[in-house]
């Protein structure tokens, strides 16, 4: 799973052509990803104060507004490919367009336990 991250002074930072020129490379990078066959799915994330953090605490549900940790990143999309290997998955996060100005991460997604 390659992980994009944001905050809102890089963001605010960017003008209107350029937000507009960074979807596009993110649908120029999804097209790469669909033909070459790694893409698996890719999404955007809803603006963070739309987020709930849910706890579940001797059985009552807790929510609070917004992400949990207290930082100025926070998670703005992810990307799903299907790499042989790391150096794989850091190339294809590397492309991402976000990674040029904020930062991205690579991590391995877990096959479920088998359960018997």
């Amino acid at each position: 799973m390659l992980l994009i991250y944001s905050n809102s002074e890089s963001w605010n930072s960017l003008t209107h052509d350029e937000r507009i020129a960074l979807g596009g490379s993110h649908a120029d990078l999804n097209k790469r990803l669909q033909a070459s066959g790694k893409h698996v799915v890719s999404a955007g994330l809803s603006d963070k104060v739309n987020t709930k953090t849910v706890r579940v605490r001797d059985g009552v549900v807790q929510t609070t507004d917004g992400p949990y940790v207290e930082s100025k990143e926070h998670l703005a999309g992810f990307y799903v490919v299907d790499c042989a290997d790391m150096d794989e998955a850091v190339a294809i996060c590397a492309q991402i367009p976000d990674a040029s100005y904020n930062f991205c991460e690579v991590r391995p997604v877990e096959d479920p336990p088998v359960l018997t």
